[in-house]
């Protein structure tokens, strides 16, 4: 049995045979560990709940695109910009197009992620095989916008059915998956 007039933890002797310290001193120190754990593991809680931020796809800069330049083949895009997500053919033009697709969402804690962003860079091709022109969709005030030409695709265009459907769900379903 413990009595309260006891003391717990004794401070060791002094080596130089003077006044040993006094009782607060010593829960002092105690109260600082103590805090500095409480600190510790507030910081780790609160460093669990922070919004992170998943991006899928291939993200390129501005300086990625501006090296995509008319007249160029296929291959020396797929060597800057790599493997296209998906591809189709134009069926006005002929010509192939390359889509690179990019998403952004953020997630925080255990909550499902909440897509915020997508892109897409479309690299048309002429019959030939050559680069024709380059765009880079989003979404600008909750339409199809291509941030290069600052326009947005006309409807009932050749590309305006597969640009619907890449940003129909933006906000609400992953493209790359449940997630």
């Amino acid at each position: 049995m413990l009595r309260a007039d006891k003391q717990v933890c004794k401070e060791p002797p002094d080596p130089h045979g003077g006044r040993h310290g006094s009782p607060a001193r010593a829960g002092g120190h105690a109260a600082t560990l103590c805090w500095v754990g409480l600190v510790g593991a507030a910081m780790l809680l609160a460093a669990g709940c922070s919004e992170q931020v998943l991006k899928h796809g291939q993200h390129f800069s501005q300086g990625d695109l501006q090296q995509i330049q008319p007249g160029m083949s296929r291959e020396q895009v797929k060597l800057t910009l790599g493997t296209p997500s998906t591809t189709t053919t134009a069926s006005a033009t002929g010509g192939d197009i390359y889509y690179y697709i990019s998403s952004m969402a953020k997630q925080a804690a255990f909550f499902k992620p909440t897509e915020v962003d997508r892109h897409v860079v479309a690299v048309y091709f002429n019959p030939l095989g050559t680069v024709e022109r380059i765009a880079n969709y989003g979404m600008q005030d909750g339409k199809v916008f291509d941030y290069i030409s600052r326009t947005t695709p006309a409807p009932g265009g050749n590309e305006d059915g597969l640009l619907k459907q890449l940003f129909r769900n933006l906000g609400t379903k992953q493209i790359f998956g449940d997630g």
